[in-house]
């Protein structure tokens, strides 16, 4: 499913959140790629978004058909 700007600004925005409060990594980092890259949590989670890992779904509501 293609996500529109909006929901994966959402997503980014979420998962960076919890990665902020400590929630654990789901990419595999060495600790010498991690300090020289020196990544924040947005980015962290912009990789997590493109490798298409994050535990987070999306739940879009559909019109209804009225007569």
């Amino acid at each position: 499913m293609k996500l529109t700007k909006y929901e994966s600004a959402r997503l980014i925005g979420a998962r960076a959140l919890q990665l902020a409060m400590g929630a654990p990594l789901l990419l595999e980092f060495s600790e010498a790629d991690f300090e020289r890259l020196h990544y924040s949590p947005i980015e962290i989670a912009k990789l997590e978004l493109e490798k298409n890992i994050l535990p987070i779904s999306i739940k879009r509501s559909m019109p209804q058909k009225t007569e």
